[in-house]
């Protein structure tokens, strides 16, 4: 099936990120969100990085022009009737998804295929509201998604071949590389990621370093480009949060046991560079 039109659910990071890149690659994209304000924001960053990139001779000016020409903004799920793709970058939670996706089955066409960003939740419970199963799809793409090259894109239970290798393509169009992944619990990235993480905070929690050794130590040590804390606060401690109870309760494993102190900061409001304040502060 040839993608040609995408909508886009979600005008926050990552929603914004992911228009941003259809747009470039060529793909008419409409940005939804039933928050006008959110939607607002979310094209005037896209512009942002656009005229940072130009500013950087990483594009022309045509090209941005092109680009911001290619994005439409949408406030109603209605719009998703002219779509040939439709990828949901809602909040990380399985009964707002479901609503989405229940309602996608209705508005979207037969034909067009349904995919989650999700980093954790099961695709299979996803695709099982809609009547198209075989045409629901993980796409997990990473953050910020302009920078970063990789997609995990995960099949569920029923999803068919020719979703797969449509969405395959579609990666490769937007200059990505993709990785297939099952759809068991944090699929690849964050069931290795997020264990890391949480294992560092431990070692705060329990007094072995403190958080900018910790960083110093995996990116000094390991040769990690960011310290496992500082990605903490930027992926958003409660995301990290949800992510463990998500592989906590998915594989019954004491292993992915959240430490009690990214709940105590979860509970305190310290969810990172987006709140001010994670194991870091922001001003």
């Amino acid at each position: 099936m040839a993608i040609q039109k995408v909508m886009v659910i979600g005008a926050g990071q990552m929603g914004a990120g992911i228009a941003q890149v259809c747009a470039q690659a060529g793909f008419d994209v409409l940005l939804h969100d039933m928050n006008t304000e959110a939607l607002e924001k979310g094209l005037k960053n896209i512009e942002k990085l656009l005229t940072r990139a130009v500013v950087k001779e990483r594009i022309t000016d045509k090209d941005k022009t092109d680009t911001l020409n290619r994005l439409k903004p949408s406030n109603h799920l209605k719009d998703a009737q002219s779509c040939d793709l439709v990828i949901e970058a809602v909040v990380e939670n399985m009964d707002v998804k479901a609503k989405v996706f229940g309602d996608l089955d209705v508005f979207a066409p037969k034909h067009a295929i349904l995919a989650t960003n999700t980093s954790s939740l099961p695709i299979t419970e996803i695709a099982a509201v809609t009547n198209r199963p075989d045409q629901v799809i993980g796409m997990h793409f990473m953050n910020p998604v302009p920078v970063m090259k990789l997609v995990e894109i995960i099949r569920g239970l029923q999803t068919s071949d020719e979703t797969y290798q449509a969405i395959e393509e579609m990666t490769a169009k937007l200059n990505k590389t993709s990785v297939e992944v099952a759809d068991l619990p944090g699929f690849a990235a964050n069931r290795i990621l997020m264990p890391m993480i949480n294992e560092a905070i431990f070692a705060v929690h329990e007094g072995v370093a403190s958080v900018e050794d910790v960083d110093k130590v995996m990116k000094l040590g390991m040769n990690h480009p960011m310290g496992p804390l500082t990605l903490a606060d930027f992926i958003g401690l409660d995301t990290c949060l949800y992510i463990m109870e998500v592989l906590y309760e998915g594989f019954n494993d004491s292993k992915y046991r959240p430490c009690p102190l990214l709940r105590q900061y979860v509970k305190a409001g310290w969810l990172g560079k987006k709140s001010g304040r994670g194991f870091y502060q922001y001003n």
